[in-house]
């Protein structure tokens, strides 16, 4: 039985840690959280656990693994402590800022040769999983064009996801992770040769030291498909959620897309003309299925080789739609990898309780604090 520490135990860290305690294979040995309330709550799921006052605490009990649910700014940092430590991790997404913090991380887990799972959660939809097997089977023929969305009519309640320095960005880098690293994903993460997009707030062009709250980019990738995403919060979209992944090919189209504007219930189709096909409906109990597959691979012995795939590739793109909106160039070669007490935060960066609000951010209906659409 594999001993886990939980840090972070929100609606997010709660929901990991039911689906990884389910696997049967895991226990819950340590958990962490400024909020008394959300410490109280995952009690209730772990009666066992210790509670420990810092991950520092919480390391120095020989865990097997630590699953991470903090602000997006102490990820990467959390992440090294515990790989220098000795102690494989699970994430929730993004794994970094930019590409530099996200490098780190896998620097740090390849040294200690410990396993690394991120909670990208939507490679693991009946939905996504149907089409992906639909083109490597070669049903749509040659893929060229794709077009990803999330708008969710709902706005991070948290004080820091509007913080730059604390976010890294706002909808892109919350929403748009996952459509990047969907859209690279479907094709094995190939090389990305054009990578440009708009940031907007409150309709008009975003300014310095703002986040966006609508975004939209293209991707032109090497392989010869054509990638447009769209993401947002707080959009006047006419349901909770639109979420919607299409793949055009010379031979027929693939579509995966929301029910009925939920953020949990997906169903895609194989499309054909004017005509289509389901491939994959509700029920689907997805959400856990990131976290469970980490527990199964650190129960089985895997260490870094079994890590997640394709950080570092979403992560570059990322920098690259957010340098084109701001008009400047990313230059990784000449990019040092960030490290402790370097670009990564510190422990003094962290919202304060009174901007974080535990109990405005759980409620039940808002992704980035319900299942897997957003992280934190």
């Amino acid at each position: 039985m594999i001993r886990l520490g939980f840090l972070g135990t929100g609606w997010i860290g709660r929901s990991r840690m039911e689906a990884m305690l389910d696997t049967g294979k895991a226990v819950a040995a340590a958990i962490c959280d400024p909020s008394e309330e959300m410490a109280a709550r995952a009690k209730k799921l772990a009666p066992l656990a210790l509670e420990t006052e810092s991950l520092e605490a919480m390391l120095a009990l020989d865990l097997d693994g630590v699953v991470i649910a903090t602000p997006s700014a102490l990820h990467a940092g959390q992440c090294i402590q515990a790989f220098e430590a000795g102690t494989s991790v699970f994430c929730q997404k993004p794994l970094g800022r930019n590409a530099a913090e996200v490098q780190a991380v896998l620097e740090a887990a390849r040294t200690a040769n410990r396993l690394l799972g991120v909670d990208l959660s939507y490679r693991h939809t009946a939905a996504m999983r149907a089409i992906r097997e639909r083109i490597r089977a070669g049903e749509l023929g040659d893929v060229f064009a794709a077009d990803l969305t999330f708008h969710n009519a709902y706005g991070p309640q948290s004080a820091w996801f509007w913080d730059p320095k604390l976010s890294g960005g706002g909808c892109l880098i919350d929403l748009g992770v996952h459509l990047v690293d969907l859209a690279l994903w479907m094709f094995d993460f190939p090389d990305v040769t054009v990578a440009r997009a708009t940031l907007l707030r409150d309709g008009r062009r975003l300014r310095v030291r703002e986040v966006e709250d609508f975004a939209t980019g293209e991707l032109v990738l090497a392989n010869g498909v054509t990638v447009r995403i769209a993401c947002s919060w707080n959009l006047n979209a006419g349901s909770d959620a639109v979420i919607d992944a299409t793949f055009y090919g010379t031979a027929g189209g693939a579509r995966m897309r929301n029910e009925n504007g939920s953020f949990f219930d997906f169903s895609a189709e194989l499309l054909k003309g004017r005509d289509s096909v389901s491939i994959a409906a509700p029920p689907d109990d997805w959400g856990g299925r990131a976290a469970a597959e980490w527990v199964a691979k650190l129960a089985a012995g895997e260490r870094f080789s079994g890590s997640t795939a394709g950080l570092l590739e979403s992560a570059r793109v990322l920098d690259r739609l957010y340098a084109s909106a701001r008009n400047e160039a990313v230059d990784h070669s000449s990019e040092p990898a960030a490290r402790p007490g370097d670009r990564l935060v510190q422990p003094q960066d962290r919202a304060r309780p009174h901007e974080i609000d535990a109990r405005r951010a759980q409620r039940s209906r808002e992704p980035e604090h319900g299942a897997a659409p957003a992280g934190n």
